[in-house]
């Protein structure tokens, strides 16, 4: 086992506002590890940043060795993320959303075939599968979301507020 991800020093301003001040840690690979706080504290600033989907304006981080500044595809390949906010192309099926980020991610034809037998399983919303998700309930698209984010077998995983939305029995399969 090593070290999974890496944080040394992370800032994050937006203006002259401080929304993240030097915080630096280090996950070993097979750890889970949360971030508590309350609203306002930074959380999801920094998920941002380890995400690649904002830039630290100082400091750094690195996912198995690669870095969120230098190294954002890299990065990208090797991570999964459902945030907050699921973002989800409402036009398509639950299906079709989910072959593209397959795709997206390099999959190709039994393996994608293979990944979605059993995400389906995690998604558990049957043949809504194939229903546009514009028609989709709050707790479908947030499990559709998390079936993306798993959808190439990543290293880690950042799920920020994960089970938002979601009934009880959705919340213990999660």
């Amino acid at each position: 086992m090593g070290t999974a991800i890496k944080a040394t020093d992370l800032t994050k301003t937006f203006g002259n506002k401080e929304a993240v001040k030097g915080v630096s840690f280090e996950i070993e690979e097979g750890e889970i590890y949360g971030f508590l706080g309350p609203n306002g504290a930074g959380k999801s600033t920094t998920t941002k940043m380890l995400v690649t989907l904002t830039e630290p304006t100082t400091g750094d981080a690195w996912i198995f060795g690669s870095s969120v500044k230098d190294d954002e595809d890299d990065v990208r390949l090797k991570i999964g993320v459902a945030l907050q906010e699921a973002a989800l192309d409402e036009q398509q099926t639950g299906i079709e959303f989910l072959k593209l980020q397959a795709k997206l991610y390099g999959l190709r034809g039994k393996d994608i075939t293979s990944r979605l037998e059993s995400l389906t399983k995690l998604v558990d919303i049957g043949d809504a599968l194939g229903d546009r998700i514009k028609t989709y309930s709050g707790g479908m698209k947030r499990r559709l979301d998390l079936a993306a984010a798993l959808i190439h077998n990543p290293k880690v995983l950042f799920l920020d507020e994960p089970t938002t939305g979601l009934d009880p029995a959705s919340r213990n399969r999660v």
